[in-house]
């Protein structure tokens, strides 16, 4: 049994990803339009009526614009999110379509195992995903000011681990955002900067070593490029002794573009 992860688009501008097992594919977000779905899909080989869920992880509309298409394309796909989430979103879902649960819930879909668990966002009620089948894990951490300490532990038994590094502090502060947006991405309800992803799994290392495929996600158009986020994550893992292709893999999720097909 194969656990895979593909990335349709990843960046401020609109998100979705692919989880797929041998039986069961899941798209995690529906921030680009169907079209780029459904390509995404035929890229992957992967038939459409093999997606049977599409989980939010929060309402913000970089991962939701296509929510209402999606579901009204595909009418026996469950649309998942969390209850205050639900809350917030104004797409028009069937009700039979509709799942709610609370974040630390644990469910099945198919043959994969769907953990939810919370993170750091200035939204209703934002959460982070990870997927089973077997010993086999994925885990997806964006949209969050900082790593929890229950967001740390779920991530440290990730095969998989998808992790947001969204900006550069340094282009953030100097850039053309207004200082309001500034502080809102520098909070800890904003979103993690190359550095805090850097740091952050340096922790995950130090706690674990394994194996592992670290994907830098949801960089910002503005405020990062994707070799700033992967030499700075690298300068940091090796200040710390820890060095890609040894100690982890490491990759960047670009926007726009559909990513590999990652396999465990």
């Amino acid at each position: 049994m194969t656990l895979g992860f593909c990335s349709f688009s990843s960046g401020s501008s609109g998100n979705c990803y692919m989880v797929r097992s041998n039986t069961t594919a899941l798209l995690v977000d529906a921030g680009i339009s169907g079209k780029k779905i459904w390509e995404g899909l035929e890229r992957t080989q992967t038939p459409r009526e093999m997606v049977t869920a599409l989980l939010i992880t929060h309402e913000h509309s970089d991962h939701t614009k296509s929510v209402g298409t999606v579901s009204k394309k595909q009418k026996d796909l469950c649309v998942y999110a969390s209850e205050g989430t639900w809350d917030k979103i104004t797409a028009p879902v069937a009700e039979h379509q509709r799942r709610c649960f609370q974040a630390g819930d644990v469910f099945e879909i198919g043959d994969i195992q769907v953990k939810t668990f919370r993170v750091s966002h200035d939204a209703a009620d934002p959460v982070g995903y990870s997927f089973y089948s077997g010993d086999r894990q994925i885990s997806i951490v964006t949209d969050t000011g900082y790593v929890r300490e229950e967001t740390m532990e779920e991530m440290t038994g990730a095969d998989i681990l998808v992790l947001e590094a969204n900006h550069d502090v340094d282009m953030l502060r100097i850039g053309k955002y207004p200082w309001f947006l500034k502080q809102r991405v520098l909070s800890d309800e904003g979103h993690l900067s190359n550095e805090a992803a850097g740091n952050a799994l340096v922790d995950l290392i130090s706690r674990r070593e394994k194996e592992r495929c670290v994907l830098l996600a949801h960089l910002s158009r503005e405020n990062n490029f994707p070799e700033m986020a992967y030499q700075t994550v690298k300068n940091i893992l090796e200040e710390a002794n820890y060095y890609i292709g040894k100690h982890v893999f490491l990759d960047t999720l670009l926007r726009d573009t559909v990513s590999s097909l990652y396999e465990i």
